[in-house]
C-alpha cells in the first residue's frame, strides 16, 4: 500500500475510511497532493477527479443527495475552497451531508504574501455545522476534530469543513503508516417515536375542522401508504404537495398555484386553515407563502428531526421526529370529524384541472406546451432533476407520473450548480436520469459537462427561450435595453458546440412536430449522454403563462 509521507494526511485518510467515508471527489491541485495520493491509491475509496471546484462540490452534493451518506470533496489551498461555497450553502439548507477537506499553507505562511494563500479557517462558518481547524502535526487533538466533523455531518445532515495545513515536500510517499489514528465511536441518538404532550396535540387535532398539510422537498417512500390513506380519507384535511414532495395520492393537490392563483379574498378566507402541518424542505410556491402569511393558521406545526423555519410567522410547535412517526402516533389516537373543508377545495381543484387541460390543448408551441409534452414523455421509474428559476415553476403546473422521483436544489434555489448536481445524482442512483433546465442555468454551469463520469443514458432537456424567462413573469418587465441586457440576459447561444466538444448526442426542436419526433429518439439512444435543445419563442412565453392563470376560473 502507498501512503502519503505526511502524518496528518494519513490521519485524515484513515479516519475517513474508518467512518465509512469512501466516496471522494478530488479537485486537482498541488497543496492537496498528500490527500490525493492517499485517497486515489487506496482501493477502499471510490475517487472522482473534477477540475472545476464549483462543479466538483455540486457533483458531490448530487451523490450525497442520493445516498444520504456523507461525500467528501478535496481541494488545494487559496480560492479553490471558495468555489465550493455555493454547494456548501445548498447542502446546509437542504440538509445534505457534505465533507469539505481543504489543504492549507501552515499558519506561519498566512498573510505574508505567499502564493495561493487566503484565510481558510472557518471560511464556511455561517453555513456549516462544524469546522475542524487542524494544526500541522498529527495529534490526538486533530484526530478528535476529524472524527467530530464526520460525525456531525451525519447527525446534523449538513456540510462540515476540515482545514488541513501541509508543508512541502508534498509528494513523498511511504509504504507503511507512521500514525495510529484515534477513532471515536458515537452512539446514534434514539429518535422520538411518539408525540410529546400528545393529549393536548390530539385534542387540538380532533377539534379542528380545517387542517392543511403541506409537504416540501421530500424523499420518495418516506411516508407509509397507511398514513397517506388516512390523510386522504379525512374530510377535514387538505394535502398540498409539489413536484419535489415525492408524495402521491389522487386526492392530494399537486399544483398549489393552479389552485390558489385565481382566489379572491373570500376564497382565501374559506381556505384559511386552523391547523397547518408542514414537513419536508423548501416550498417553491411564493403564492402559498404569501397566503399563509396573511391568513395565518391558529397553529403551525412543523415536523423535522433537526430544524423548523418560521416561514409563515405562525410557528407554534416543532416536533423533533420523523413525519411518519408523528402521523402514526397521531392517527392511533385521532378521530374523524365532520367537515366540508376537503370537499369544498376538491370541487374547485377538479374544475381547475379541467380548465388546465382545455388551456393546454389550445395553446401554441411555447415553454408551457413544451413542459407538458416533455414531462408526459418521461420514462416511468426514472429520476427527474430540474433546474431552478422558471423550469421548476413550470414543472409545478404539470402532472408528473408518481413512479418518477423528482429533485431540485431548493435549499438556496440557485441556478449555479443544477447540472453538476444532476450528473452526480445520476452517477449515484444508477437510474435513468433526465435533467430539465433553462438556457441561462445550463450556460452558467456548462463546465459540469467537463466530467468523465457522465452515464451514457444521462439526458439533458434544455429549454432555450433566449434568456432568463423568469424575469418576464415577474413584475417590472418592459421591453427595454436595460431589461433585456441586465435582467433577462438576452443571447443567441446554443448548446450545439458544447455537445460536440464533450462528445454528447445532440438533438433540437423548434415546433411541436420536431419535439414529438426527437423526444422519442432521445430516449431510444443510450450510446452516449445527450442534449435535447428545444427553442421556444421568447416574447410569447410569459403572455401564454399569465393568460393560463386568468382562464382557470
Amino acid at each position: 500500500m502507498i501512503y502519503p509521507k505526511i502524518p496528518l494526511a494519513q490521519s485524515i485518510i484513515e479516519i475517513c475510511l474508518a467512518k465509512g467515508i469512501t466516496t471522494i471527489i478530488i479537485s486537482p491541485g498541488s497543496r492537496n497532493a498528500p490527500l490525493t495520493i492517499g485517497f486515489a491509491q487506496n482501493a477502499n475509496f471510490k475517487c472522482y477527479s473534477i477540475a472545476d471546484e464549483r462543479c466538483a462540490a455540486f457533483f458531490a452534493l448530487g451523490i450525497a443527495q442520493q445516498t444520504q451518506q456523507p461525500t467528501a470533496v478535496v481541494c488545494t489551498s487559496g480560492s479553490a475552497l471558495l468555489n465550493y461555497y455555493p454547494a456548501v450553502a445548498e447542502a446546509f439548507y437542504s440538509q445534505i451531508p457534505l465533507i469539505v477537506i481543504s489543504a492549507d499553507r501552515p499558519q506561519s505562511k498566512i498573510d505574508i504574501g505567499d502564493g495561493q494563500t487566503i484565510r481558510q479557517q472557518n471560511v464556511y462558518e455561517n453555513h456549516s455545522v462544524f469546522n475542524a481547524n487542524l494544526t500541522e502535526e498529527a495529534s490526538v487533538e486533530n484526530d478528535l476534530k476529524i472524527n467530530k466533523a464526520i460525525e456531525t455531518a451525519i447527525l446534523k445532515k449538513g456540510p462540515v469543513h476540515i482545514n488541513a495545513p501541509f508543508e512541502e515536500p508534498l509528494y513523498e510517499t511511504v509504504e507503511a503508516l507512521s500514525v495510529k489514528s484515534k477513532i471515536t465511536n458515537t452512539e446514534p441518538s434514539l429518535e422520538t417515536k411518539t408525540i410529546e404532550n400528545s393529549e393536548e396535540i390530539v385534542s387540538i387535532w380532533n377539534s379542528a375542522r380545517r387542517k392543511l398539510i403541506m409537504v416540501g422537498v421530500n424523499e420518495a417512500n418516506a411516508i407509509d401508504a397507511e398514513i397517506t390513506e388516512n390523510l386522504a380519507k379525512d374530510p377535514s384535511v387538505v394535502v398540498l404537495t409539489e413536484t419535489t414532495s415525492n408524495l402521491h395520492h389522487p386526492t392530494f393537490i399537486n399544483s398549489i398555484d393552479t389552485l390558489i392563483t385565481p382566489f379572491e379574498d373570500s376564497d382565501f378566507k374559506d381556505f384559511q386553515p386552523e391547523i397547518l402541518v408542514t414537513f419536508g424542505g423548501m416550498i417553491v410556491s411564493k403564492r402559498i407563502k404569501a397566503f399563509l402569511r396573511k391568513y395565518k393558521p391558529k397553529y403551525h406545526w412543523h415536523i423535522d428531526t433537526l430544524r423548523a423555519y418560521d416561514t409563515f410567522n405562525a410557528l407554534s410547535h416543532h416536533f423533533v421526529m420523523q413525519p411518519n412517526d408523528f402521523f402514526k402516533d397521531l392517527f392511533s389516537k385521532a378521530v374523524t370529524i365532520e367537515s366540508d373543508y376537503f370537499e369544498g377545495i376538491k370541487k374547485v381543484y377538479d374544475l381547475r384541472k379541467i380548465r388546465r387541460k382545455e388551456y393546454l390543448d389550445k395553446i401554441p408551441f411555447s415553454d408551457f406546451k413544451v413542459f407538458e409534452k416533455v414531462i408526459e414523455a418521461l420514462p416511468k421509474n426514472s429520476q427527474l432533476q430540474i433546474s431552478n428559476s422558471s423550469a421548476i415553476r413550470y414543472a409545478q403546473l404539470i402532472h408528473i407520473d408518481p413512479s418518477i422521483e423528482v429533485f431540485c436544489n431548493r435549499g438556496t434555489s440557485g441556478i449555479d450548480g443544477s447540472t453538476s448536481t444532476a450528473i452526480g445524482a445520476a452517477v449515484a442512483s444508477g437510474k435513468q436520469n433526465v435533467f430539465i433546465t433553462g438556457d441561462i442555468s445550463f450556460l452558467y454551469d456548462s463546465n459540469a459537462l467537463w466530467n468523465s463520469y457522465i452515464p451514457k443514458n444521462f439526458k439533458i432537456i434544455l429549454i432555450n427561450n433566449g434568456g432568463g424567462g423568469i424575469f418576464r413573469i415577474l413584475p417590472g418587465h418592459e421591453e427595454k435595453t436595460v431589461f433585456n441586457t441586465y435582467f433577462e440576459t438576452s443571447h443567441h447561444l446554443t448548446a450545439e458546440h458544447l455537445a460536440k466538444m464533450y462528445q454528447m448526442n445532440y438533438f433540437t426542436a423548434s415546433d411541436k412536430g420536431t419535439l414529438e419526433k426527437n423526444i422519442e429518439t432521445l430516449f431510444e439512444s443510450n450510446q452516449a449522454p445527450a442534449i435535447f435543445e428545444i427553442f421556444t419563442p421568447t416574447a410569447e412565453n410569459d403572455v401564454i403563462l399569465k393568460q393560463f392563470f386568468k382562464e382557470l376560473n
